[in-house]
This record gives structure tokens, C-alpha cells and sequence, in this order.
């Protein structure tokens, strides 16, 4: 096959991530990427670097101007730099050991031969991915991913309130049941997302750092008089992380598997509401606002397709399996490590980006949805049956014999229930005409419940 041309990359991608979707999943690119990760990288060596210069014992002494320098490697960090790492790391075969000579590299005239060996000091590759990757997450969480969810949460909740007093007849096993509100419905799922974003927020990511095999060995054998586990606490504190107390070479992944868990959830409350929207826009309860020059069919012209919602869904189905895999395998590591976590982790941002490219659909569909008040209320005034449990109730109430029988017997005929055989269902009762009157009040229309705020 001929070399591709470079001038449009994004229709060569094989992942539509990076291709068909590129504009809607590239604000995560400096989290995820290959340039992301070396950044995050080198953010961790950097402020190890500086954090060991203030241990008393290592008197590493740097200067104002060496510190500078030393912090310019990341807000200097540029797309040649990366390409830089990449180059020695085809010699090294390390990609975490590219990133330490690449230090040595750029510092090599700035630091004398003492302070520069104190660059990746004691640790492990594992060390500045455990705590790189972290890094990456909780902040593209806090910029990217919370900001996205609350505002679709945000979308469906306002549909909620300017639709809160519209009746409608509500479905269970696809039959026509106690009508409900629309409002009320969407404030379901409202209420379901906010409950598992606040579990989102509440956790804390953690870091693995703590040496080759978690104990410090080389760092207490070197400076026992140190507390290593004090500053290394601190440390990764200082990055808006959690220390890890007890591992192996590597993090346990536990915590992160909660996130990933969480996030499924939430995945799978989204794909609720996308099913529901579906049905509702098949009803005709909705419709959907058209954009000059889009198509709904390739074929049929008058079809408005519900394809935001349908995108949506299969986006989020892609990243509630791909997070089920990284809950699952990355807490499960032979002895002290084995090398399947290093793979899988690079993909962590490939669910995230589904998501965001599911969470832009729907604000997409959420902001071309119409109200169709009038194939709603025809809907409720074809099924004057729901009213029959309404109507058994309260006879229940009042001691009426066999009251659910009687309805049972009225609703269960071939024949359509209308408003007119309701009624004369409820005047031919044997009770008294207060009862009776009270029962002819109702309709498929009022007949909604309670309707919470």
C-alpha cells in the first residue's frame, strides 16, 4: 500500500476516537495521548527531583536558577521534547528510563554530577506511571469529564422542569398503566446521575510510590534516617492524590476500579434514558427540531431518525466494556507484578472518550427535542382503562364487594374503554352518588399522583 499522505491523519485513524470523532475527543488528548502521558511523566520526576532537594540528609542545594531550569521541563514541555523521549526510548526500550535520560540530557549543564544521579532517586518505573496515570485521571475528571456530566444532567433536568406539569401515560411491561408526569419521569433519571456523580467526586484516586517493591528498600538502605513513607505521603498529597500504603511494584488498582464502576453506572443510567427518549420519539410524544441539510434517511425523506440518541447509546455501550475490563484485570497481578496492567492502563482514556463523545450526542438530541402535547393527550384519551385502578381503590375504601373483579371484568373485553362505558360503569355502581361522583372526576388526565418537586 501506498505511504498516506499526513495533510488530513484523522481519516487514516483506526480508532474513530481519533478519526470520525476527533473534534469531539480531543480536549482529552493532553490526558491520554502519548504526548500527554510523557508530560504527566515528567510533572512527577520534576517534583520528586525538587521535593528530594528539601531532605535535609541529601543537601542536594539547588539554586534558584537550577530550579527554574529543572521546572521549565514541563512548562517548556513541547511536541519536540516528546518526539525527543520517543527517539531515546527506541534505543532504551524503557519508555519510564527515556524519560529519566532525557532529564539528564537537558539538565546535564545545569546540574553538577552529585545532584543530577538524584534524578529518579530510589524508584521504579512503576513509581512515576502509578503516580503519572493518577495524575492524568483526576485531572482530566475535574477539567473534561465532570464538567460534561453535570451539564447533560443538567440539559435532561430542564427539560424536567419546563415539562413538569404535562401529564402522561405511563408503560410497564409495555402495557398502558397509572399515568404519571413527563416531568417527573425525566426527574428520575436527574436524580439517578446526580446521586452517582457525587459518588464520582467523593473518590479518591491513589498512587502507587514506594520503591520496587512498595518498601523503600533503596531509599531507607541509602538515608534510613529519612522517613521515607512521611515524605512520600506528602508528596503525592501535594498532587491532589492519595498514597497508597501497601503495595507491590505496583498500585492495586482498587480505588480506580471504583471509579471505572462508578462511571458504568452511570453509562448505563444514560443508555436508560436514551432507550426511554427512543420510545417517547416513536411514540410521537416528541419530536425533533430539523437542521437545514441534514438527512434522517438515505431513503425516505420524511424520517426525522433518532440518531443521537442511538449514537449515545452505542458509545456508551463501547465504554461500559471497556471499563468493565480495566475494573476487572488491572487489580489482578501475579506476585509482585507482571506486566498486563501496563497495556490495559494506557487505555483508560479510550472510555472516557466514548463517554464524551455519548454525553455531545445527547446534548445534541436533548437540545432538538419538541413536546408533542397532542399525540400525548390522544394517547391518555385512548386508554380510559388505567383509570379502572383509581375506581377499584376507592370502592376498596367504602367496603364495596368485589370491586376488582367488577373492573377486572369491564377492562379485560375486547372493546376499547372509552370515557362513555367508564361512566356508565360508575353510575350503574350500587353505592351512594357522593362516591359516584368522586369517581367521575377522574380521568386518564388528572390521574397522576403525587408530583414531587
Amino acid at each position: 500500500m501506498n505511504s498516506q499522505p499526513h495533510n488530513h491523519p484523522e481519516v487514516y485513524a483506526i480508532s474513530p476516537i481519533d478519526g470520525r470523532y476527533k473534534t469531539k475527543t480531543q480536549a482529552l488528548s493532553p490526558y491520554f495521548s502519548e504526548y500527554g502521558l510523557i508530560k504527566y511523566r515528567l510533572k512527577i520526576e520534576v517534583g520528586y527531583l525538587l521535593a528530594l532537594n528539601k531532605v535535609e540528609p541529601i543537601k542536594l542545594n539547588l539554586t534558584e536558577n537550577q530550579i527554574n531550569k529543572i521546572q521549565q521541563l514541563v512548562s517548556n514541555y513541547s511536541e519536540t521534547d516528546a518526539i525527543r523521549i520517543k527517539t531515546i526510548e527506541s534505543t532504551t526500550n524503557h519508555d519510564v528510563k527515556a524519560v529519566e535520560y532525557f532529564m539528564k540530557e537537558k539538565l546535564d549543564a545545569v546540574l553538577n554530577s552529585n545532584q543530577i544521579e538524584y534524578i529518579h532517586f530510589g524508584l521504579t518505573s512503576q513509581d512515576i506511571n502509578n503516580s503519572a496515570v493518577p495524575l492524568s485521571i483526576l485531572e482530566a475528571m475535574n477539567d473534561i469529564m465532570l464538567p460534561i456530566l453535570d451539564e447533560v444532567t443538567n440539559s435532561i433536568k430542564s427539560h424536567a422542569t419546563n415539562w413538569a406539569s404535562i401529564p402522561l401515560l405511563a408503560r410497564t411491561h409495555g402495557q398502558p398503566a397509572s399515568p404519571t408526569m413527563l416531568g417527573k419521569e425525566l426527574m428520575v433519571f436527574v436524580e439517578r446521575l446526580e446521586k452517582q456523580i457525587k459518588t464520582l467526586k467523593s473518590i479518591k484516586i491513589e498512587a502507587k510510590f514506594g520503591g520496587a517493591t512498595g518498601n523503600f528498600n533503596a531509599h531507607h538502605v541509602t538515608y534510613p534516617q529519612v522517613d521515607w513513607v512521611e515524605f512520600s505521603n506528602n508528596f503525592i498529597s501535594s498532587l491532589g492524590l492519595k498514597r497508597q500504603q501497601l503495595t507491590t511494584q505496583i498500585e492495586h488498582y482498587d480505588e480506580l476500579g471504583n471509579l471505572m464502576d462508578t462511571l458504568a453506572r452511570i453509562d448505563n443510567i444514560l443508555i436508560d434514558f436514551c432507550r426511554d427518549v427512543w420510545t417517547y420519539i416513536s411514540f410521537d410524544y416528541f419530536k425533533q427540531q430539523l437542521k437545514a441539510g441534514e438527512v434522517g434517511s438515505s431513503a425516505m425523506p420524511h424520517k426525522v431518525n433518532p440518531i443521537d440518541f442511538e449514537n449515545a447509546e452505542g458509545n456508551l455501550g463501547i465504554a461500559t466494556a471497556i471499563l468493565n475490563h480495566l475494573t476487572n484485570k488491572l487489580p489482578i497481578s501475579r506476585l509482585q507484578r507482571d506486566l498486563t496492567d501496563s497495556t490495559v492502563l494506557r487505555n483508560i482514556g479510550v472510555p472516557l472518550a466514548h463517554i464524551m463523545i455519548a454525553c455531545s450526542s445527547i446534548l445534541k438530541g436533548n437540545g432538538k427535542l419538541l413536546i408533542n402535547k397532542d399525540a400525548i393527550e390522544k394517547d391518555l384519551e385512548k386508554n380510559w382503562a388505567v383509570v379502572a385502578e383509581a375506581v377499584q381503590t376507592i370502592l376498596r375504601s367504602i367496603g364495596y364487594e368485589k370491586p376488582y373483579e367488577a373492573l377486572k371484568s369491564l377492562t379485560r373485553t375486547n372493546e376499547a374503554i372509552t370515557k362513555e362505558n367508564m361512566h356508565t360503569f360508575i353510575k350503574n355502581l350500587n353505592c351512594e352518588q357522593s362516591i359516584k361522583d368522586r369517581l367521575l372526576e377522574i380521568t386518564p388526565h388528572n390521574y397522576t399522583g403525587i408530583n414531587p418537586n
